[in-house]
C-alpha cells in the first residue's frame, strides 16, 4: 500500500458551529464540494472533512463507538512566532487554548489548541523538518 493520507474527517455535533469556526473563524476556505450535510476544506495535499455525528455514526453502522483514542492533528508553521499568531487566531475563532505556545524539548516551538467538538491542534515549527513552499511537510529521509 502506497503511504498516504488523503482526507480526514472529523465528526461534528453542530456542522454550522464547525464550519463558522474552520472557515469564518481560520479562514479556511470551503471547497464548491461541500453541502448543507458535509464541508470540505483543502488543507494542502489533504482534504479536511467536517460531517455531523450522527451521520457518521450511521455511516459507519451501529457498531461504531466514539472514544478519544489520543489523535492529535498539527500544523506545522514558517517560524517559531507564527505559532502564537496562529493559536491567537484559533482561540478568536471560538477554540480553547490546550497548552500556549512554548519551547518545546524536541528544539522546537509549539502549542496546542481544541476546536469546538474538541479535536486537539498541535501548532508547531519544527526546525529539523523544514516546509516546502506550497506547505508540505518535508520529512528526513532514511539513510
Amino acid at each position: 500500500m502506497e503511504p498516504r493520507l488523503s482526507l480526514v474527517t472529523l465528526s461534528v455535533r453542530d456542522l454550522a458551529l464547525a464550519r463558522r469556526f474552520y472557515v469564518e473563524g481560520l479562514g479556511w476556505p470551503a471547497s464548491s464540494a461541500s453541502t448543507d450535510d458535509i464541508v470540505f476544506i483543502q488543507i494542502g495535499p489533504l482534504g479536511l472533512a467536517l460531517y455531523p455525528e450522527e451521520d457518521f455514526t450511521r455511516e459507519i453502522g451501529a457498531a461504531a463507538t466514539w472514544t478519544t483514542p489520543g489523535i492529535v492533528l498539527a500544523q506545522n508553521v514558517r517560524s517559531p512566532a507564527a505559532v502564537a499568531e496562529v493559536l491567537a487566531q484559533a482561540e478568536a475563532a471560538g477554540g480553547r487554548i490546550v497548552k500556549p505556545a512554548h519551547k518545546a524539548d524536541w528544539g522546537g516551538t509549539s502549542g496546542y489548541f481544541a476546536d469546538p467538538d474538541g479535536h486537539h491542534w498541535e501548532v508547531a515549527h519544527n526546525p529539523f523538518f523544514p516546509l516546502a513552499d506550497d506547505g508540505a511537510l518535508q520529512l528526513p529521509r532514511k539513510t
